[in-house]
């Protein structure tokens, strides 16, 4: 059996705390083999910076993965082909700096490959998610002919969508995991086929806040109507994810369960 733990959107400078704070105990505790996490708010709550990536780069997580937000910073966009490990979402046309998928190695030698995934629905125009992952799928088996686990990032808005993404790979992938909304859901579960399915795994950072972000500034664009700057809350720190166990040999999830760690 292999354990993978994925980690919600880190959220700014009190997500990248919660990060640090949370995961080491968890690898530890849980004897996790392989880690993903998604930074595609790290940087201020939007996007990516050099400096942010050096600040995680000794974490352990063996892939990165992002959503619409990695571009919000110009000087993080370099990131994406510089780092094998950090993925943009696979469906962006083709042109595009960076990759939306890579497989890495745990330390027992065993490959995981990963795919980053957006939604189109409710979203900015991108290319169909579904029929991406079909080439995407072909082209990992070509690379790599024992290659048996997949976790999938599905970064979307609706939920129906991430759950149809899940039900389109079952038995095809170990897990599709949902980020994007910051909040997390309550459906974790195993498919028929052997695919573990959340809808969303929560975002880590501060959830005193709305999905990450002060209280008050949220409130003056909806009560209002108009434009307002946003600023990332920094109070009620926790790490939420998710923990997919899966039998290495067939690559089908055997279980799911959420994690959340409070921090302080």
């Amino acid at each position: 059996m292999i354990r993978v733990l994925f980690v919600g959107d880190v959220v700014g400078k009190a997500g990248r705390l919660a990060l640090k704070a949370g995961l080491e105990p968890v690898v530890d505790r849980e004897q996790i083999d392989f880690v993903i996490a998604n930074v595609e708010n790290a940087a201020g709550g939007f996007g990516l910076t050099i400096a942010v990536m050096e600040e995680l780069d000794d974490l352990g997580v063996h892939v990165w993965t992002s959503g619409n937000h990695i571009w919000d910073k110009k000087e993080g966009i370099p990131l994406l082909d510089g780092l094998p490990n950090l993925l943009r979402p696979a469906n962006y046309p083709e042109g595009n700096p960076g990759r939306g998928w890579c497989v890495e190695t745990t330390a027992t030698g065993v490959k995981v490959g990963v795919i980053n995934l957006q939604g189109q629905a409710l979203m900015a125009p991108i290319d169909n998610p579904f029929h991406k992952v079909d080439r995407v799928l072909e082209q990992m088996k070509d690379k790599h002919p024992d290659l048996k686990l997949i976790i999938v990032d599905m970064h979307a808005e609706a939920t129906s969508e991430k759950q149809g993404m899940a039900f389109f790979l079952d038995g095809r992938v170990t897990a599709v995991l949902g980020t994007h909304t910051h909040v997390p859901t309550a459906d974790e579960r195993v498919l028929p086929g052997g695919t573990a399915l959340q809808t969303d795994v929560g975002m880590t950072g501060p959830y005193l806040s709305v999905i990450g972000m002060k209280p008050e500034k949220v409130l003056e664009r909806f009560l209002y109507n108009t434009p307002r700057p946003f600023d990332p809350a920094k109070k009620g720190l926790e790490m939420r994810g998710a923990i997919v166990e899966a039998n290495e040999d067939t690559g089908l999830a055997t279980s799911i369960r959420r994690v959340k760690v409070p921090i302080g």
